[in-house]
């Protein structure tokens, strides 16, 4: 993969540039795909459920508004990735098992962590446009992540 800073060096504006400055949990630092996306408040039954899905290469943006409160994903959830096919996960919230999930071969980006677990409601939406930190995230965007940060296309 190219790297960020290089693409938006080719590409500018045509690419968001998420100014969060969220941590790299998983095995690869750099991933790309197309944008799925999860919105959900501390409840990660959906989340499960579309990660337990084709993944078909896909990067799940999951907006957790930002909360601290609890994890959205932790390594279970993660290997239900793998094995389902995602290149990754960026999570506008937190994670759990970060050490487990650093070891795995998924691209995870994340706010932080916490051991607590999240509800299992399944209250939220799949496959919406989400918006944080500025950025607008489109279901079939284009998403490259590296060490640098996260970049989408318009």
């Amino acid at each position: 993969m190219t790297s960020t800073a290089d693409l938006y060096d080719v590409h500018g504006d045509d690419l968001q540039s998420l100014p969060l400055q969220l941590r790299s949990f998983g095995g690869f630092t750099s991933f790309e795909g197309p944008v799925r996306t999860v919105r959900c408040f501390e409840d990660n039954a959906l989340l499960k459920s579309v990660l337990s899905s084709p993944g078909e290469g896909a990067v799940l943006v999951v907006d957790g508004d930002g909360s601290y409160g609890t994890a959205l994903m932790g390594d279970m959830i993660a290997q239900l990735a793998i094995d389902s096919g995602w290149a990754g996960v960026v999570i506008h919230g937190c994670i759990r098992d970060s050490v487990a999930i650093g070891r795995m071969p998924l691209g995870v980006k994340a706010l932080g962590t916490n051991p607590r677990k999240s509800g299992k409601q399944g209250t939220g939406e799949a496959d919406v446009v989400v918006e944080f930190g500025g950025v607008v995230f489109r279901p079939g965007a284009r998403l490259y992540a590296d060490e640098d940060g996260v970049l989408v296309e318009r």
